[in-house]
């Protein structure tokens, strides 16, 4: 019925469970699936933070021309913005097919290989910038201590985690009969539908209850709706509303 987007071709680790179904419509997107207001408080106090830092490594360096230590700081303040940025604004792959049975999604995440290699050099290159400049004035040695020494703990750190890598590791199928959802939600303040449903828990012992959460580009959202309206069973209600998402 409904195609939009060619659909994101999964990794090894996931496959469609319910292949064979003919879907009404299917689309991928990258989403924070999290909380984002909590999220963008901690960038704003980590910026803060920075911002307080990059002052005090401007007055430490008075023994260097104006405009060196303005460039350094502010050069200083935007890697760093970039580093905090990266953590607190991460992003999913989802993967969803809606067929006239119910929804199938995948999400997955890979641990960002690229991202220690960038740590070493950076944390390698900025060392000797900082001691090549420490031979001019000494305080610099402080920013050396700061800046190159705390990426260095941090690629440390990643580097020999395994459990940090694990958590940077994701990869999840699920999918819903129509007749388990309870309750849809179209989000106010986000581009997304919760959909709440009660099913088996995975050793079948329980039945357990839990909301999806359909992550979709903005200008899809007009279609989506539609199409979740459509397979809804009767009696179970559609309504509009802020949701907060909590995984």
């Amino acid at each position: 019925m409904f195609n939009f987007d060619k659909t994101l071709e999964l990794p090894l680790q996931l496959h469609w469970k319910h292949a064979e179904e003919q879907e009404s419509m299917a689309w991928s997107i990258r989403a924070r699936n999290y909380n984002t207001f909590v999220a963008n408080c901690m960038l704003a106090f980590m910026l803060f933070f920075l911002l307080a830092l990059s002052v005090f490594l401007y007055t430490a360096y008075h023994d260097i021309s104006q405009p060196w230590r303005t460039l350094w700081c502010l050069l200083f303040y935007a890697l760093m913005s970039l580093v905090i940025l990266s953590m607190t604004h991460q992003r999913i792959n989802f993967a969803y097919r809606i067929t006239q049975f119910g929804v199938e999604y995948c999400k997955w995440k890979h641990f960002p290989r690229w991202m220690l290699p960038f740590l070493k050099w950076f944390t390698g290159i900025t060392a000797v910038i900082f001691i090549c400049m420490a031979s001019i004035d000494p305080a610099f040695l402080i920013g050396a201590l700061i800046g190159p020494g705390g990426m260095g703990l941090m690629y440390l750190s990643m580097a020999n985690s395994k459990s940090y890598q694990e958590m940077q590791t994701e990869y999840h199928n699920n999918f819903y009969h129509w007749t388990q959802l309870t309750k849809s939600t179209v989000a106010t303040n986000r581009d997304m539908v919760e959909l709440e449903f009660i099913a088996p828990s995975k050793d079948g012992s329980y039945m357990a209850s839990g909301s999806l959460y359909v992550f979709f580009n903005k200008h899809k959202k007009e279609q989506v709706v539609d199409v979740i309206k459509t397979h809804l069973p009767p009696g179970v209600p559609c309504v509009i509303g802020k949701v907060d998402v909590w995984q």
